[in-house]
């Protein structure tokens, strides 16, 4: 747990290949780049299922892959973690440094992360900052197992932030073989994680309601997190279907009314979307009964966007073989 977690990667640096790696909610990602720091310890991590030797040998070491807060390129730096009832955390702890590290600063813009664990498959996740009491308890089982976080807290005025990397919802499973699986997939990810986010948000409003403090509540980091999640999947969803779109139209001229529909409520469900991003702007601040009720326009919306594109389009993309020739 000794790996100095402030270490970046460089944008101009290119990792090796990730094994057994999903796509990043249902879509593929370009290489994510490493730091020549950072580099050794990934090829090692890789080479041997997670399994260090050296300085790390013992240690509790995974990576962990976001994407830059500015540049939106992928970073992966090598973490110390704990696994706590079957929950795995990480520290932002940047070896005792007073700032947090960038990954730290990534995943509160772009929540979802790839999580590689020893002797593990990769697998898609929802980075969560803990809050609270929550934190504190976490936090203090963390030191009793590993006291070197205790010394850096000690070092910094900060209060180190704690991470659960929450696995992301199932995104389908099984064969992929023509087009209409892979759309199938995709859409049931979304589903999942749209199903989770209503989940955390209607436990966060009873938990609210439950409480009289005279103060008002703003949405803690787990609905914000898993929201943006989401909608920055459902934008990057779209924006791929409205490069693809023409093209399907023109091979298959009897879907292009159902294209152009479908295009047109991109440009709705995407209002709603960014609506809804709006609303997490200050959690501290945001209104949780205005939430619940956007995200019930956007269910809505978004079902129904959805069981069109599929009644429209699945009797087509059936006949494509994924990935296309």
């Amino acid at each position: 747990m000794t790996h100095n977690d402030n270490q970046q990667t460089s944008e101009d640096n290119t990792g090796a290949g990730r094994p057994n790696q999903p796509p990043a909610g249902p879509h593929p990602r370009p290489e994510p780049g490493v730091s020549p720091w950072n580099a050794p310890v990934v090829a090692e991590f890789r080479a041997n299922g997670g399994r260090m030797g050296g300085q790390f040998a013992g240690s509790d070491l995974l990576l962990l892959t976001t994407t830059g807060a500015r540049s939106g390129r992928e970073h992966t730096n090598p973490l110390g973690f704990a696994r706590i009832d079957d929950r795995v955390y990480v520290v932002a702890s940047a070896g005792g440094s007073p700032k947090d590290p960038d990954w730290y600063r990534n995943l509160l813009s772009h929540p979802m992360v790839t999580v590689e664990l020893p002797g593990e498959d990769s697998r898609e996740c929802v980075a969560v900052p803990l809050a609270g009491g929550e934190r504190d308890l976490v936090f203090k089982e963390i030191v009793r197992r590993h006291p070197g976080y205790g010394d850096y807290q000690d070092r910094v005025e900060r209060r180190l932030p704690v991470v659960e990397l929450q696995p992301s919802p199932e995104f389908g499973s099984g064969e992929v073989r023509n087009l209409a699986d892979k759309l199938f997939q995709i859409h049931a990810w979304l589903r999942g994680q749209l199903t989770n986010v209503r989940g955390e948000a209607e436990r966060y409003l009873a938990e609210r309601d439950s409480v009289t403090t005279g103060q008002p509540v703003g949405l803690n980091l787990q609905i914000r997190q898993h929201c943006l999640a989401f909608c920055e999947s459902l934008h990057f969803h779209h924006t791929s279907e409205d490069a693809m779109f023409p093209g399907l139209a023109e091979g298959f001229p009897h879907l292009r009314e159902p294209v152009e529909r479908l295009v047109e409520e991109h440009r709705v469900v995407d209002r709603v979307r960014g609506e809804l991003e709006g609303l997490l702007a200050d959690v501290r601040t945001a209104d949780p009964v205005r939430f619940m009720a956007e995200l019930d326009r956007l269910t809505e919306e978004l079902e129904a966007h959805l069981d069109f594109e599929e009644e429209a389009l699945i009797p087509t993309l059936s006949e494509i073989p994924f990935p296309p020739a």
